[in-house]
């Protein structure tokens, strides 16, 4: 005898899929990461290019080294085997400023006020447990005073 169980179809599966909290977690992430890409990439060509052109040019991606000469020319009529050093540099500072910002003013932050609220949860468990000792211990007088006034009723003379 075979049970015949029916297969979750294509779509009945994706619809599980979509409907898991940490898709819809995943997707304002996104959403919210391409925004705060473009104010990283804005403080970058803003504050740290013009710092960096105080002392060269504000463009990192023109920093170069030649690796085979002879290295002349720009952009399609390059010639030779250029190490484009200065376009790592800038995107190693816009990781290193995005993962900043993003630790100071999100992951700190949220980090304290998660340990606060396990305190305060840790200390309301303490003071229940306080209290169910007390109970405890006061049911247990009751108790002793219930058994001493029964052994003093059966010894009466």
């Amino acid at each position: 005898m075979t049970e015949n169980k029916k297969e979750p179809s294509v779509w009945q599966g994706f619809k599980a899929f979509l409907m898991r909290g940490n898709v819809v977690d995943l997707a304002v992430a996104v959403v919210i990461g391409a925004a705060f890409t473009n104010i990283v990439n804005s403080v970058v060509k803003g504050i740290i290019n013009p710092l960096v052109g105080a002392f060269g040019t504000q463009n990192l991606d023109s920093y170069s080294s030649c690796l085979k000469g002879p290295c002349t020319g720009t952009g399609d009529s390059a010639t030779g085997v250029r190490i484009l050093w200065g376009s790592v540099l800038g995107a190693t500072l816009t990781f290193v400023i995005t993962a900043a910002v993003v630790y100071f003013l999100m992951v700190l932050p949220m980090a304290r006020y998660l340990a606060k609220q396990e305190a305060r949860r840790k200390a309301r468990e303490d003071t229940q447990e306080v209290v169910a000792v007390t109970e405890l211990e006061v049911l247990k007088e009751i108790r002793d005073a219930l058994v001493a006034q029964r052994g003093s009723v059966h010894n009466a003379p």
